[in-house]
C-alpha cells in the first residue's frame, strides 16, 4: 500500500467512528434487510422493522446451544432462507479445545470481508508508528483439515476460510505482509512439515524479514521452541541446497525445493549466530535483524505465552493483534505501541451491530478482591455501543452478517476509553468458569495468576512452566482441584511440593477459601508431565480439523474431554498434594 493509501484507511475508520452510534444504525439496518426473509428473524414477528428498538425487543438474546438447530440444518443441506438472505458459503469450525468439540457457525464471504477491514485497519495504525518497507512476513500460519457437510459444504477452521479466500493474498500484498512461505506449505498436511518448512523459508529470506507473526502467541513460541531442536538441520539444508528427509510431502517437498540452492556463507552465518546466543534469548532479531516487531494475539489464554516471547523477541517490540472470535471480529488495536497486556482494541461499528450486557458485583461481594473470580455478576439489560461507561465490565452481544442474531459471545471485557465514539475494549476473560465444585468460582484469568505466582517458585530455580491445565476430581470426596504442569526440566520434590501449597492459597475466591478452610474441597493436587505432553495434546486436536494457527490449549479438562484427560493422565511423573490448609 502507498503511504496515501494507508492515511486513506486512517481516514475511513475516522469517520466511521465519528459517530459511531448512526453507523451503528446503519450496519443493522444493512443486516435486517439483507436477511429479512430468513425464517429465524420471520419466527419473532419482526416484521421488516430495522430499527434497533424494535430489533431488540423482538429477537431475544440468544447462546449457541439456541442457534445450533438452525446451524446444523444449513449444514445439512437446507438451502432456503435459514439464517440468512445470502447463502452461507462454508462452516467454521471453533478450536473445540474446551468441550472437546468444535461448534459449528456460518460463513460468507461478508465475514471475509470484515477480516480484510480488520486486517487494513490495524495494520494502517501499526505502520504508522513502526513502518515498514517492502519485504516478507515470517507468518507460522496453517491451513487445517477441509471436511463436507452433510449438505456439500466445507467445514474447516474459520482462518483456513479466511486464507482459502480470493481476497487474502492480495490484502496480504496491500499491507507488506507477503508470507515467506509457498501456499503448499500453509495448507500442507502434516504441520510439523510445515512449521520446519516455514522456518527454512524464514531463515532462505532472512534478510526480506519485516515482521514474525501467527494468530496467536501460542503458535510463535512452540515454532521457537521447535527451531531450538531442528536449527543445526536447517543450516545443513541451507548449506548443501537440498531439503531434510523429514520433509515427505510430495507438493511441500516441491514447493520448497525450488527456493533452495546450497548456501554455505548463509548457513555458516546462521549458525554462528545461534551459537553466540544465550539460551536462545533474542534470537528473532539475531536471526532476522530487518525484522520490526513481533504480532499476534497476545490477551486472554494467550497471556501465559508473553514472558517466553519477550525471551525469544530480545528487544523488538510485541504486539498484540485485534479482537475477534470464530464467530467474527469485534476491534482492531488502533494504539499498537500499548504493551500486549494493556492492550485496547476498538469498536469497528459498520462489520456488525454489538451491544453490551453490564456485568456488576453483587452487594454482598463488594469487599472482596476484584478478581475475574469474586466478580460473579448480576446482569441489567443490554445498553449500546455507544452508551458504554468507562471503567465498567460487560458481555459483549454480536449480530453479524452471517446470520449470527443477538449472539452472546461469553466474553467479560472492560472499557478502556473511547476512539472519538467508539469504545476501546480490553478483554477480561471468557466468562464460563474454569474450576468450580460447590460454591466456588475460578475462571480462566485466575487459574493464569495462580499458575503465574507460583512459577515465581521456579524462575529462582532456572525453571519454567511450559504450559499447564486444570481438571476438577470429584472421584473422591470430597472433589479437589488438580492442576497438570509440564516443566523446561526437573526439579526436587521440595520445590514442587512449595509450589502446589502456592498454588492452593493462591486461589483467593472467597467459596474457595472458605470451603477449602471447612473441609468441603479437599486439598489442591499438583500434576507434573512428561515433557512434550502438551504436544499430544496438540496433536490429538489437529487430528480432529484444528489449525495450527487457531490451536488454544485447553485450560480446563472435563470428563466429557476424555481422550485429552487421558493423555494427560498417562503422562504423569509425580503428584503432590498440598498442605496449606491442614490442620
Amino acid at each position: 500500500m502507498r503511504v496515501v493509501s494507508l492515511e486513506g484507511v486512517i481516514d475511513e475508520f475516522e469517520a466511521l467512528t465519528k459517530d459511531a452510534g448512526r453507523t451503528q444504525r446503519e450496519t443493522l439496518q444493512k443486516i435486517l434487510e439483507q436477511n429479512g426473509e430468513a425464517e429465524y428473524l420471520q419466527k419473532f414477528g419482526l416484521g421488516g422493522r430495522t430499527d434497533p428498538e424494535s430489533f431488540k425487543a423482538s429477537i431475544p438474546l440468544a447462546t449457541h446451544c439456541d442457534l445450533e438447530p438452525y446451524i446444523q440444518r444449513i449444514a445439512d443441506g437446507d438451502t432456503s432462507p435459514v439464517l440468512t438472505g445470502k447463502p452461507i458459503s462454508s462452516i467454521s469450525l471453533s478450536s473445540g479445545t474446551t468441550q472437546g468439540r468444535p461448534k459449528f457457525i456460518p460463513f460468507n464471504d461478508e465475514l471475509v470481508r470484515t477480516t480484510m477491514q480488520i486486517y487494513r485497519t490495524s495494520f494502517a495504525f501499526r505502520n504508522r508508528e513502526y513502518p515498514i518497507g517492502n519485504g516478507k512476513a515470517l507468518q507460522f500460519i496453517y491451513g487445517s483439515k477441509q471436511a463436507k457437510t452433510k449438505g456439500g459444504l466445507i467445514a474447516t477452521t474459520a482462518t483456513t476460510n479466511v486464507y482459502r479466500s480470493e481476497q487474502f493474498k492480495p490484502t496480504m500484498k496491500d499491507i507488506q505482509s507477503q508470507c515467506t512461505s509457498p501456499d503448499e506449505v500453509i495448507f500442507g498436511s502434516d504441520f510439523q512439515q510445515s512449521l520446519y518448512c516455514h522456518l527454512l523459508c524464514g531463515l532462505i529470506y532472512s534478510d526480506e524479514v519485516q515482521l514474525v507473526s501467527s494468530t496467536f502467541a501460542h503458535s510463535i513460541v512452540h515454532a521457537f521452541r521447535t527451531f531450538e531442536q531442528v536449527w543445526e538441520e536447517l543450516c545443513t539444508d541451507i548449506r548443501e541446497g537440498v531439503l531434510s528427509s523429514r520433509i515427505t510431502l510430495p507438493s511441500v517437498r516441491e514447493a520448497v525445493s525450488k527456493l533452495l540452492s546450497p548456501n554455505p556463507s548463509l548457513a555458516d552465518s546462521i549458525r554462528s549466530k545461534c551459537v553466540r546466543l544465550s539460551n536462545w534469548y533474542g534470537v528473532i532479531p539475531g536471526l532476522w535483524p530487518n525484522a520490526k516487531y513481533v504480532y499476534g494475539i497476545m490477551t486472554g489464554s494467550m497471556e501465559p505465552y508473553s514472558k517466553k516471547l519477550r525471551h525469544y523477541a530480545g528487544g523488538l517490540p510485541l504486539m498484540s493483534s485485534d479482537y475477534g472470535s470464530s464467530e467474527g471480529w469485534i476491534g482492531a488495536n488502533v494504539n499498537p505501541s500499548v504493551p500486549p497486556e494493556l492492550a485496547s482494541f476498538a469498536v469497528l461499528p459498520d462489520i456488525g451491530f454489538f451491544e453490551f450486557i453490564p456485568l456488576e458485583k453483587p452487594k454482598g461481594l463488594q469487599q472482596l478482591p476484584k478478581t475475574a473470580s469474586t466478580v460473579h455478576y448480576t446482569e441489567s439489560e443490554p445498553v449500546g455501543l455507544t452508551q458504554v461507561e468507562v471503567g465498567k465490565e460487560y458481555e459483549i452481544v454480536i449480530t453479524n452478517f452471517a446470520g449470527l442474531y443477538r449472539y452472546r459471545l461469553g466474553d467479560v471485557v472492560r472499557v478502556a476509553g473511547f476512539h472519538n465514539s467508539t469504545p476501546e475494549l480490553q478483554f477480561i476473560c471468557r466468562r464460563s468458569l474454569v474450576l468450580s465444585i460447590n460454591i466456588d468460582k475460578n475462571t480462566e484469568k485466575d487459574l493464569q495468576m495462580v499458575v503465574q505466582e507460583a512459577a515465581k517458585l521456579l524462575a529462582a530455580e532456572k525453571l519454567e512452566v511450559v504450559d499447564f491445565t486444570s481438571h476438577v476430581d470429584t472421584s473422591t470426596e470430597p472433589g479437589h482441584y488438580v492442576i497438570f504442569w509440564e516443566l523446561s526440566s526437573d526439579t526436587t520434590d521440595e520445590v514442587l511440593r512449595s509450589c502446589c501449597d502456592i498454588l492452593d492459597l493462591s486461589f483467593i475466591d472467597a467459596g474457595y477459601v472458605g470451603s477449602r478452610k471447612t473441609g468441603a474441597i479437599g486439598a489442591l493436587e499438583l500434576r507434573v508431565v512428561r515433557r512434550g505432553t502438551f504436544e499430544k495434546i496438540l496433536e490429538h486436536h489437529l487430528g480432529l480439523g484444528s489449525a495450527l494457527s487457531q490451536y488454544k490449549p485447553p485450560r480446563f479438562v472435563g470428563l466429557s474431554n476424555s481422550k485429552v484427560l487421558q493423555i494427560l493422565c498417562r503422562n504423569v511423573t509425580g503428584c503432590y498434594f498440598s498442605a496449606a490448609y491442614a490442620i
